[in-house]
This record gives C-alpha cells, structure tokens and sequence, in this order.
C-alpha cells in the first residue's frame, strides 16, 4: 500500500499531537494515567484508515516509553494493545460505513472493545509485571481478578474511552476540513468553515458525555 509524502506529513503530524498531547496532559486515577492520545489517533484513523492508527499507535507508545513511562516493555505493549484496540476498531467501522453515524457506532464499538480487551491483557500482564516469581505471579493474579478487573481496570478504560471518543468527535470534522482545504482540491474559504462545523447534536452530546466522565472521575477519585 503506498501513500504520498504528503500524507505521510499528516501522520506524522497526527503522531506529534498525540505525543505532545500525551506528555502535557495526564491526570492520575490511582495507579493509573489518563491522556488524550487516542483522540488525535482514532482521528488519524478515519482519515487514512485503521493500519495507519496502529503505526501512529504504536509510535506514540514507544516515545512514552522512552521520555515519561517508567514502565519500559510492559508500558510499550500495554498502551500499543490499549490504543490499537480503541483506534482499529472505530477505524475500521467507519471506513465500511463512512458517516456520521459509522463514526459515532465505530468508537462506541472501540469503547467496548478496548474495555473488554484491557480486562482480559491486565489479567494476563500486569501480575507478570508487578511479581518476579511464579508463584507470586498465581498470587497477584488471584488479587488481580478478585480486586482490580472490575473495581478498577473496567471503569479506568471506559471512562477514557469515552472522554477520548467525545473528544474526538467534536474535533473530527474540523480536522478533516482543514486536510481537505489544504489538499490540491480546493474549496472556498466559506466551504471550508461549513464543512468544518461540527453538528450540533454531536456537539451537545460529546460535550454532555465529557462533563459525565469528568464528573465520575472525581466522583472515583472522591473529590466530590
């Protein structure tokens, strides 16, 4: 599959704001970092489709690994599977059905999806990671499943999900705009902030679904 070096500069682009975002904005919920990276992601994943949101995926994860994470390989593979999971699967949605209501069923679908996915690799990887010996690892797996997958793990990566697919969705088509005024096919400038308007349903709803996960997450976090 080719892509023109022009495109190539978008994803890079959409790899820097995801990275940067990633470094300047995280908020701690336990043991846990919430960040915007997969909005910018999912975002990339519309425009030029889900193999090229798991290469912005896995770029990020990486720099994470080597500026901020202390977590090295198991933070590289956990925050690859976790966006891949959102990304591919909202991308993959959306470019069969490519509207607004594919946009909207796709991240709803990588909501659940990266939910039931980060279940599943939590139970798997984070006892391996946090005991050196087999038997520890039996033990914190025990601990894991008993105490973490649904007190914690499950709520954490809803709650993000949805924050990021909210977000996304409020700044998808100006996004997509603005590649496409900056393309060889111009529009006019009038087109340009028509078509970069984001609907006003959509609007209402990401904005509502941002202040209910904002809110939750103090709530869990029992500052209110």
């Amino acid at each position: 599959m080719k892509i023109k070096t022009k495109d190539m500069l978008f994803l890079a682009m959409f790899a820097a704001l995801a990275a940067v975002s990633m470094l300047i904005i995280r908020v701690d919920y336990m043991f846990l970092t919430y960040d915007p990276k997969d909005v910018f992601t999912v975002i990339a994943g519309f425009v030029f489709g889900p193999l090229y949101a798991l290469a912005v995926a896995f770029t990020v994860a990486f720099i994470e690994m080597v500026t901020i994470s202390a977590t090295g390989p198991y933070g590289l593979l956990m925050n690859t599977i976790s966006s891949a999971a959102f990304v591919c699967t909202a991308a993959v949605i959306y470019q069969k059905w490519r509207s607004l209501a594919g946009a909207v069923i796709g991240l709803i679908v990588g909501c659940v999806t990266v939910t039931c996915v980060m279940l599943l690799w939590n139970y798997i990887i984070t006892p391996v990671y946090m005991s050196d010996t087999s038997e520890g690892v039996a033990g914190m797996r025990s601990f894991v499943a008993s105490n973490m997958l649904l007190q914690v793990f499950l709520p954490f990566n809803l709650l993000k999900s949805s924050l990021n697919a909210a977000i996304a969705m409020i700044l998808y088509k100006p996004v997509a705009a603005v590649l496409k005024f900056s393309s060889k096919d111009k529009t006019s400038v009038t087109e340009f902030i028509k078509k970069g308007r984001p609907n006003i349903g959509v609007l209402i709803a990401s904005v509502f679904v941002i202040l209910t996960v904002v809110l939750l997450f103090l709530i869990l976090q029992g500052r209110i």
